[in-house]
């Protein structure tokens, strides 16, 4: 078969491809990710290119005018490499891998850290020092067990365990080291084992990593296990999006070879991306770093450990496990010390992961006594329902929306993206970005500021129709449907201009409808009534940019008092971070796991009819909206 040269000009790299490669897999080989919300399908439209040099095979597509067809422009996804080529990637088609360092205070500012005190500062993993008796003619226990003994004062009657790769050359270890040795521990099954045998005292080097690992962002944070510091935070963009925004597209993905092993490389590239840079920055040697604790959705685990995720989405949708086992680095090949563990926290369900209970963990809803609501917007829609007593959560199939994906002009909530807007009384439109930059699109937190914007002015109806006798010259006709200028395209970044349609609006719709209408479907299953609750946890990045008032007027959330709404951020990553510093905290996750009843909604009779009322703004019953005036 023929092979031809890609050069990708913008960054002065070059591969070379068999003959009827897509342009995206070619990027993909350089280390270029671009932008596929939709996983190459060619119905999104993000992944454009510009052929400067040399023939492809280009399918036709709606997203590329004619006059950007003539400029050589195509979807990198559509596109087959039939001659060498010379490539420029706009900036606007790159998904963004790189660091959200500058983010990083933003999106987790809202992480209650207040309850860690309330759980023993006992690491997953901790180190001690001891110093082992040595054997005589009259002593001739063998070195383990005398380590062991010497151990017992320090370890609260636990069993202890080792691995045969430790004892090979132990006693090599304690006569080198004249028989004052650091154990490091880790608890595990209810059990502590044994990982290591340091020579001398390093009980003041031991490290660990908490994760999220969601579908969209990847945050890892760099903790000290003997004093709890967190040293570094990095959220990175999860690389699995080039291969779809959402779970079903990547489950999908992962059915066929060799997909299963590109989405598992792809999310440890990032996980040791994170772990290289923060353990750098913090001149922490990586063989100080023992410990790791995961939590997120069911799919993103199943991936990051290579197991088939295909049953989640076949009947009877179940995932292969929802309870997954310690394992040693090298088994997943996570660069930290190859002793040490990596822990993930129990989900409960196909749709509701360890993620939602490591949430529940921070927040503590399931030690509340009164009726209390966790909602986590993001690439998914999770929500928990109860208190102490009782526990009952659903998925809402919200789709990547509110994440920015599926939508004209949607992205991620990164620099230039616009994060609030308001609309004056004469129509025209101001607007703030994320980083002060030159807008690139618009995130989730902007997209519901605009349509709370859009109904107040009566720029769309109630069903999400543009109103064309609205009079500004910011309403145009866009093929068969119309749509409302943001930004021009003189304003942008890009070049081109920013817009909302009625496809989009559409989208975002359904969006809000899906989790209003799995509130209210947990609500009617328990007999309880909207008044009843006493507290409503708004968790996600997400929450660090949404106005509360705004997301009601749109009928997102429901019209309560808003002093029962607690925004708390990146609740995942702290409760993850909250069982690596005490394994009573990663216990407690054994207890509210089990506890939590998961409602599939789409076996509920009445849940159709509240999602059908939900789909306009702000709901079919506007007796459930008493604050909003349209």
């Amino acid at each position: 078969m023929s092979e031809f040269i890609v050069k990708f000009v913008s960054f002065g790299k070059t591969v070379s491809v068999p003959a009827g490669t897509d342009l995206i897999t070619a990027a993909i080989r350089c280390g270029i990710v671009l932008s596929s919300a939709c996983g190459g399908e060619g119905v999104c439209g993000k992944c454009r290119v510009i052929v400067k040099k040399g023939d492809v095979k280009a399918e036709p597509s709606r997203f590329i005018s004619p006059a950007d067809r003539k400029k050589g422009m195509v979807l990198a996804c559509q596109t087959l490499v039939e001659g060498d080529l010379e490539v420029t990637i706009p900036k606007g088609s790159l998904d963004s891998h790189e660091s959200m360092s500058h983010a990083s205070e933003e999106f987790t500012k809202g992480v209650i850290l207040a309850r860690e005190s309330l759980f023993r500062f006992s690491p997953l993993v901790r180190k001690a020092c001891i110093n082992v008796p040595r054997a005589t003619a009259d002593d001739s226990t063998g070195d383990l067990d005398r380590i062991c003994d010497a151990l017992k004062p320090k370890i609260d009657n636990l069993h202890l365990s080792t691995r045969l790769a430790n004892v090979k050359h132990l006693s090599e270890v304690l006569r080198e080291s004249d028989y004052r040795i650091t154990v490091t521990l880790a608890y595990k099954d209810g059990n502590l084992e044994m990982l290591a045998f340091e020579p001398g005292d390093t009980t003041k080097a031991n490290y660990g990593f908490a994760f999220d690992i969601g579908t969209t962002t990847i945050a890892g944070q760099l903790i000290d296990l003997n004093t709890k510091e967190i040293l570094g935070t990095r959220i990175s963009f999860n690389r699995q999006s080039t291969y779809g925004s959402d779970v079903i597209t990547r489950i999908i993905y992962a059915s066929e070879p060799p997909g299963l092993e590109t989405l598992n490389a792809a999310v440890l590239d990032n996980i040791n991306e994170i772990i290289m840079d923060l353990s750098a920055k913090s001149g922490v040697s990586l063989g100080d770093i023992y410990a790791i604790v995961c939590a997120g959705n069911m799919t993103m685990m199943h991936l990051l450990l290579k197991i088939d995720p295909s049953s989640i989405r076949k009947a009877p949708y179940v995932p292969t496990t929802s309870v997954f086992p310690s394992v040693h680095p090298p088994e997943i090949r996570v660069e930290i010390n190859a002793k040490g563990i990596v822990s993930f926290l129990p989900g409960v369900s196909t749709y509701i992961g360890g993620d939602i209970v490591s949430g529940i963990l921070a927040c503590g809803l399931s030690e509340e006594e009164d009726l209390s609501l966790l909602v986590d917007i993001g690439t998914n829609g999770e929500i928990v329902l109860g208190n102490r007593d009782w526990m009952m959560g659903a998925a809402a199939s919200a789709g990547p929306a509110f994440e920015g994906s599926g939508l004209s002009c949607g992205m991620k909530a990164v620099n230039g993206a616009i994060q609030k807007v308001s609309i004056g009384a004469d129509l025209n439109v101001a607007y703030s970005t994320i980083g002060g930059d030159k807008p690139r699109g618009i995130c989730g937190s902007g997209y519901i500021d605009l349509l709370c914007q859009m109904l107040k002015h009566g720029i769309i109806a109630k069903d999400g129709k543009i109103n064309a006798s609205a009079k500004s010259g910011r309403i145009q006709k866009a093929g068969a449907v119309r749509e409302f200028v943001i930004a021009s395209k003189k304003e942008t970044a890009t070049g081109h201009a920013i817009v909302i349609n009625e496809d989009d609006i559409e989208n975002l719709k359904r969006s809000k409808g899906a989790i209003y209408s799995a509130i209210f479907a947990l609500l009617n299953k328990v007999d309880k009534r909207v008044q009843e609750i006493k507290k409503i946890y708004i968790a996600g990045g997400f929450g660090n940019y949404l106005n509360i008032e705004n997301a009601i007027f749109i009928g997102l959330l429901p019209d309560i008092d808003r002093g029962l709404y607690e925004f708390i951020g990146n609740s995942s990553l702290a409760g993850a971070r909250m069982s690596l510093l005490s394994h009573e905290a990663f216990a407690k996750t054994d207890e509210i796991y089990k506890k939590i009843t998961y409602l599939d909604l789409s076996s509920e009779p009445n849940y159709m009819d509240e999602y059908i009322a939900s789909l306009f703004f702000p709901h079919t019953d506007i007796g459930r909206f008493p604050s909003v005036r349209l």
